[in-house]
């Protein structure tokens, strides 16, 4: 039996934990071969064996996306490993919060860096060979369409106190994904965000009176919500909980499959009906 994604090659930024290593799960699961990423090699080799021993296609290219001439290296790697490129998942990224009179510059920075400036260069470096495909498969009548979903967040929607620097960046990859839409919708590339509201990751969950963070280029980063916020943030949601990674990777697939080619520029929000 046919599946949807057969023959389609992915890239999924941030994609050897939590939602982008269920969204590469899901993908490779449909028939897509996949090329994992991860600031750490271990995390990002499990999902790609992960990947082989339920069958699928993967391979992995290790590295933060804000360094200099990953964007090209990525997008090289899916070409060279797998002979093209389908579908674009930008979704690495992490929280750096504060209130704005006390965030400090490279706070500011970081955000902008991983959750915008990053997307931005891996899309440009993909832009030759999208557009070079789409003219040669024009001219043979046989056109393709390819995807691009960016993560975005209700942060990004609707602002969030004590993230003025995430809510701005993610404010801003959803201008980019309606202004490349519109770039793109002539080589049938359909470019689309997601944007999460409580996914149940190691970011967000309960820290339960512990002191959790995460290694970002040498700079230790707070993780985790107090477990009372937790309850009372769940509370706020109709349908009375936090989502679940597998939960997140469904919403970015409704927009990798044919049944979306006609949908794009738009901002899907997956937060379980909070506004």
């Amino acid at each position: 039996m046919s599946r949807k994604l057969d023959g389609k090659v992915a890239i999924v930024s941030g994609s050897g934990r939590g939602i982008g290593r269920e969204i590469a799960l899901k993908l490779a699961s449909d028939g897509a071969r996949v090329v994992i990423n991860d600031l750490d090699a271990a995390p990002a080799e499990q999902t790609a064996e992960d990947i082989r021993a339920a069958g699928g296609q993967a391979t992995v290219c290790v590295g933060s996306v804000i360094e200099t001439g990953f964007a090209e290296r990525f997008v090289k790697t899916a070409i060279d490993t797998f002979g093209g490129l389908d579908i674009i998942v930008n979704n690495a990224g992490y929280t750096w919060d504060n209130v704005v009179q006390k965030m400090s510059d490279e706070q500011w920075d970081a955000m902008l860096a991983v959750h915008l400036t990053a997307p931005f260069r891996i899309l440009r470096a993909a832009s030759d060979f999208l557009r070079d495909a789409a003219k040669r498969e024009a001219e043979a009548g046989t056109p393709v369409f390819r995807k691009v979903v960016n993560i975005s967040s209700v942060s990004g929607v609707y602002g969030n106190a004590g993230q003025a620097n995430y809510a701005a960046a993610k404010a801003g990859v959803n201008g980019l994904t309606k202004a490349l839409a519109k770039e793109w919708g002539r080589y049938k590339v359909n470019v689309n965000s997601v944007a999460f509201g409580l996914i149940m990751t190691r970011l967000t969950e309960a820290a339960a009176g512990t002191d959790a963070s995460i290694d970002i280029a040498g700079q230790q980063i707070k993780v985790g919500v107090n477990p009372q916020i937790l309850k009372s943030i769940e509370q706020t949601i109709p349908l009375g909980r936090g989502g679940t990674p597998e939960e997140a990777a469904g919403a970015v697939y409704l927009f990798c499959i044919p049944e979306s080619n006609f949908v794009s520029g738009q901002v899907l929000v997956c937060g379980g009906g909070k506004p």
